[in-house]
């Protein structure tokens, strides 16, 4: 001890250097020392790093030596052994060790370190940096340059050996891959960058490593198994590989993300073609697991989905429609039969949607995209939207001609048909009997979901408002709860609230007219209360067409009229009532050898049967008929064929000659006359009593005003168009075409979609009539003029 507590001044550093180099190997060597050693060292270190001269790095100089043999000496000990295992088990044993004394060594070094380095730790202190030790990046330094450079490339490839081994199913020690793993990651003493060696090495080579391992076996699992099986292959591995490099790679880093998109790409990318081309059948076939699997695995590179979207799409319209047209003969003589159809594709795509992609979302909108297609398809049902003349907000406008929705194409007849399906469902028929409430619930339900893919909801909120108003004025609901809670279900999925409103105006002028009707039977005569029912509603929520009808009523209805007007007169002053005898129905009862029935009939029938009823015997000619009845001519005819050959009458009401095969068949000396052994036949036996239904559909409009009401469809496409231009200008004052046409369709489309040609033609009325124009700069730029 003394003769290390000399006076700095009377010893030299050899001397020191001498006293203290001991103890250092013993450090090195992981060998044990005293307590009164260990403080002696930090006095020697003291000393000789407080002196002026060269003190400081004389110490470091000798210390390197030091560190530097004691690795070579480590490295001999490790390039002992030879094969490959042993090698690395002594070089991670050797390194281990090392590692070890870096954090313990430097310890007594820290007055050194802050002779050689005080200022600059200062200043990386001052800007958060973490502060290294200059002894333990020395001794880092000095076993990255005498042991590692040198064998580097044999712990490598080693170790690289061991992992393939392991994929062939080979067992091994896996610490030895770990160890070397360490070491790369441990040896950096690259503060910014402590991954540098790393990365660059270790890192590097176990990605190309994998990459050339399934690079070879890939190709030999696609040539010798298949796609099918070649997928299951490349998904094992990928899982395999994942888990893999969570072991062997440093978790800490990218390195496992690296390593999973270079399998990838060999696994996966190169072979994209080959398992896309499977994708079409299987999505025919509904082979849902191997498509779960193609999604796992396309899912995994960039726009490998698309593809699948697309096949998808392509099998759901062809599919779709194939269906349909398979079943032509069904679905166009029965509106539930296909609106079932329609269901049940619904419901098959959903399922594979479900079981093969897990309704993932880009699938649930390349589904809807199909289904839509499906629907809106004209090649099965289509509807005739005339071209005709006439815009909505001026007169001037009536000489432009327009074209329907898609450029004078068919639209499909599908809001109609499901319009049709509401009706049986809503109405007192023999779907809706048989059925529960609930039960007609879920199936109006049903119909909603499919309206959602309906392009034109305009059509069909047309068509709906024409069944509810028979419904309403023929009393036959089935439910009329259910009735009230549809339209509010029609309000929930979107439908305008102007076309929902009306509809609910109805059911309001309903029960008005019921009051009104209750207070005129108290106030008339007892005979008149027993025999009339009056609907007394408001023309703007009903009113179909401008058309009324000319008919020469029976005098037992035409002496009903002036009651009529004047008790409402007396109710509201002012307002004028204007009859709609094509809306209007009755009773009325058929007397023969036979029996007696009771007979449903519309008001053109009852003016034609009251024909007969003072020559019950009598052959009456078209002609005479129609100046006895004064109905226009299509009518007339319509209504005797509803006659003379109803279908669910065996024996006709009215007999003809000669035989006529259509409406189109009666001339004017065709005889009709009444059959007087007409009867009702149940189950092969005659009725003597009995009540027949002629009505039918109440003939809600005539033929032109049916021709008016698709002409008024197209009209009112137009007057929106023109609304939402407007609307849109308004609060934007300037906008280009393009931006337009993109606010103008999402505006538009929850009730149909208006094609450029249409949108053009509104654009040219609207400059022409100067609500908007052109900007003077820029034609294909608007602007709104006051």
């Amino acid at each position: 001890m003394a003769s290390l507590l000399m006076d700095k001044s009377q010893c030299k550093f050899e001397d020191t250097w001498l006293c203290m180099r001991p103890i250092i190997l013993k450090l090195l060597k992981q060998e044990t020392i005293t307590q009164a050693e260990w403080q002696d060292l930090f006095y020697c270190i003291f000393c000789a790093s407080i002196w002026k001269d060269k003190g400081p790095y004389d110490l470091l100089d000798a210390l390197k030596a030091d560190i530097v043999d004691f690795i070579k000496q480590a490295q001999q000990r490790v390039l002992a052994h030879q094969e490959e295992q042993a090698l690395l088990k002594a070089y991670i044993a050797e390194w281990r060790k090392f590692f070890t004394q870096c954090d313990y060594l430097p310890t007594p070094f820290l007055q050194l370190e802050f002779s050689l380095a005080g200022k600059v730790s200062a200043s990386m202190q001052k800007r958060n940096q973490p502060e290294e030790s200059i002894v333990r990046k020395l001794m880092l330094d000095s076993w990255n340059q005498s042991i590692f450079s040198e064998i580097k490339q044999r712990l490598q490839d080693a170790a690289m050996r061991l992992v393939r081994a392991e994929r062939n199913g080979e067992a091994f020690d896996s610490q030895l891959v770990i160890g070397v793993r360490e070491s790369y990651v441990n040896l950096c003493s690259n503060t910014t960058d402590k991954l540098q060696i790393y990365r660059e090495n270790f890192e590097a080579a176990y990605i190309e490593a994998t990459e050339a391992f399934y690079w070879v076996k890939a190709q030999e699992q696609l040539s010798l198994h298949g796609v099918e099986n070649y997928m299951k292959y490349a998904e094992a591995k990928l899982r395999e590989e994942e888990m893999r490099a969570q072991k062997y790679l440093e978790p800490n880093s990218s390195s496992v993300q690296l390593l999973t998109e270079c399998c990838v790409r060999v696994l996966v990318a190169t072979f994209k073609t080959a398992i896309l081309a499977e994708c079409p059948h299987m999505i025919q076939h509904q082979k849902t697991e191997k498509l779960r699997l193609m999604l796992k695995l396309m899912d995994r590179i960039p726009d490998g989905v698309c593809p699948m979207l697309r096949y998808l799409e392509e099998h759901i319209q062809s599919a779709g429609l194939a269906d349909m047209m398979a079943a032509v003969d069904i679905i166009t003589q029965d509106s539930e039969k296909y609106v079932e159809r329609l269901l049940d594709l619904f419901r098959r795509f959903s399922s594979l949607v479900k079981e093969a992609f897990d309704d993932d979302p880009r699938f649930l909108t390349a589904r809807d995209k199909a289904y839509k297609l499906v629907v809106d398809d004209a090649s099965v049902f289509r509807l005739e939207l005339p071209a005709r003349q006439g815009s909505g907000m001026s007169s001037a406008a009536m000489n432009k001609p327009i074209s329907n929705n898609n450029n004078g194409q068919p639209e499909s007849k599908c809001p109609e048909l499901l319009a049709n399906y509401c009706d049986m469902l809503l109405r007192k028929t023999p779907l809706s009997k048989k059925l529960t409430s609930d039960e007609i619930e879920c199936k109006l339900k049903d119909v909603l979901l499919v309206l959602k893919y309906v392009q034109n909801k305009d059509v069909f909120m047309r068509y709906y408002q024409a069944h509810l108003t028979r419904r309403l004025i023929l009393d036959t609901s089935a439910d009329s709860e259910k009735e009230e809670n549809m339209v509010e279900w029609l309000r929930e999925v979107g439908m305008p609230a102007d076309y929902i409103n009306k509809l609910a105006r109805m059911f309001q002028d309903i029960k008005v007219s019921q009051d009104l009707n209750q207070t005129f039977k108290e106030q008339c005569r007892a005979t008149i209360a027993d025999s009339i029912n009056i609907k007394i509603l408001n023309a703007g929520a009903w009113a179909r067409g401008s058309e009324r009808v000319t008919v020469s009523l029976p005098l037992q209805l035409e002496d009903y009229i002036p009651e009529v007007e004047e008790f409402y007169k007396k109710q509201h002053s002012g307002r004028k009532l204007q009859w709609y005898h094509h809306m209007s129905n009755g009773t009325i009862t058929f007397s023969n050898e036979v029996g007696r029935f009771d007979v449903d009939v519309t008001t053109f029938q009852m003016a034609v049967l009251f024909a007969w009823n003072q020559r019950p015997l009598e052959k009456i000619s078209y002609e005479n008929l129609r100046l006895a009845t004064e109905l226009p001519d299509p009518e007339l005819r319509r209504t005797l064929w509803s006659l003379c050959s109803f279908p669910k009458l065996k024996r006709q009401l009215l007999l003809v000659a000669p035989t006529a095969h259509s409406p189109k068949d009666f001339a004017n000396d065709t005889k009709f006359w009444v059959n007087q052994e007409f009867a009702i036949v149940k189950n092969g036996r005659l009725q003597k009593r009995g009540k027949i239904n002629l009505i039918g559909r109440l003939q809600l409009s005539t033929e032109r005003s049916e021709e008016e009401d698709n002409q008024s469809i197209v009209q009112l496409r137009i007057l929106r168009v023109q609304e939402a231009i407007i609307k849109i200008l308004k609060m934007r004052k300037k906008i280009n075409n393009a931006q337009l046409q993109t606010e103008l369709i999402d505006i538009l489309k929850n009730m149909f979609l208006p094609s450029k040609k249409m949108i053009k033609e509104q654009i040219e009325w609207l400059i022409e009539h100067k609500y908007i124009k052109r900007h003077d700069d820029d034609l294909n730029t608007f602007i709104y003029m006051a």
